[in-house]
């Protein structure tokens, strides 16, 4: 499995956006661990150097001179199931890991104690520069807690991991609300027309937008037509209140957007695409302003549980977050 496919079924629970923190590590001399679980690619800055050396867009150990290797413990932002695992050295080159594997536990410490017992969910395996590489996990266990090796030193862009959020649905009361859009509890942006300044995913994450790049945003559209966006919810609901918030967008949010919904038993994404132009009607086609909250309760079409959603935003533009509240009985 790619770690596109990853991305499209399960939540990255190692994005420092979502809530993930990066504990305690061996060593971070040239570059700080924590850059490592920033969700948006690693760059690179020709000419940018700091204290300790060249600047790079990912957690850099000094060279090693002494036995050993170095590591990294994450904390998740929520406990989960792990499915997959992507390690990226984009931009490292002649200082990346050659060499990785992966630990994981349940504790309910920041930092695990001394005495906490690991799980390997990745054999130490070869890496390269410059690359990214997925991992398949195959563990049911819900941990909290991942610990990065890597063989001897060196650099690591991205870490990601990719897992199921844990919810209990079981302990959801029957007239209680929850946001089944949200990546924190299982939601997964699926598929788009178009993101060219803004990733999907950032819809479905915590709080509001920090700027305008923190949200879905589309290129101006000089065809007919109009962009969407389909959204994997984390549980079956029903849909009683819709949030959208175009924070930070004031000339270039959408004029209007209506929402489409649909149980929907395929993992087949392309499938999902092309069946949901025809799903059921949710919210009729209805009027955005600019850098504002929009809440939609009476206007929301009365229907039962739906799996997916398709938003489409007409014609174009951004959109920072979309929260969809839910009953799940």
């Amino acid at each position: 499995m790619t770690t596109a496919d990853y991305s499209q079924r399960w939540v990255n629970l190692a994005s420092s956006k979502l809530g993930a923190s990066t504990v305690v590590c061996s060593d971070d001399f040239f570059a700080s661990m924590s850059r490592m679980l920033k969700e948006e690619p690693a760059i690179f800055i020709d000419d940018k150097y700091d204290d300790h050396g060249k600047w790079m867009d990912g957690w850099e150990s000094r060279r090693k001179r002494d036995p050993g290797h170095d590591w990294c413990i994450v904390k998740l932002a929520r406990p989960g199931v792990i499915h997959g695992i992507e390690i990226d050295t984009t931009h490292f080159t002649g200082n990346y890991a050659p060499a990785a594997s992966v630990e994981a536990c349940f504790s309910t410490c920041d930092l695990p104690k001394d005495s906490q017992a690991w799980t390997q969910i990745i054999k130490k395996s070869t890496l390269h520069g410059d690359a990214s590489r997925g991992f398949d996990v195959d563990n049911d266990q819900l941990f909290t807690h991942v610990k990065l090796h890597i063989y001897p030193d060196g650099g690591i862009a991205r870490f990601r991991v990719f897992a199921e959020p844990r919810v209990d649905w079981n302990q959801v009361g029957p007239d209680e609300r929850i946001d089944l859009a949200a990546a924190l509890n299982g939601g997964v942006a699926l598929a788009c027309n178009d993101q060219h300044y803004g990733h999907i995913r950032n819809l479905l994450a915590p709080g509001r937008g920090m700027n305008m790049g923190d949200g879905w945003e589309t290129r101006r559209r000089r065809e007919p037509g109009n962009d969407w966006v389909v959204i994997a919810l984390a549980h079956p609901g029903i849909i009683k209140q819709i949030e959208i918030d175009t924070a930070h967008f004031k000339g270039n949010y959408p004029d209007r957007f209506d929402i489409r919904g649909a149980m929907h038993e395929s993992e087949s994404t392309e499938s999902l695409v092309k069946d949901s132009e025809h799903w059921g009607l949710l919210l009729p086609e209805s009027k955005l302003g600019p850098d504002r909250v929009h809440q939609f309760e009476n206007e929301i079409i009365k229907h039962r549980q739906v799996s997916h959603i398709r938003m489409n935003i007409y014609p174009d533009g951004g959109v920072s977050r979309l929260r969809l509240y839910s009953l799940v009985k």
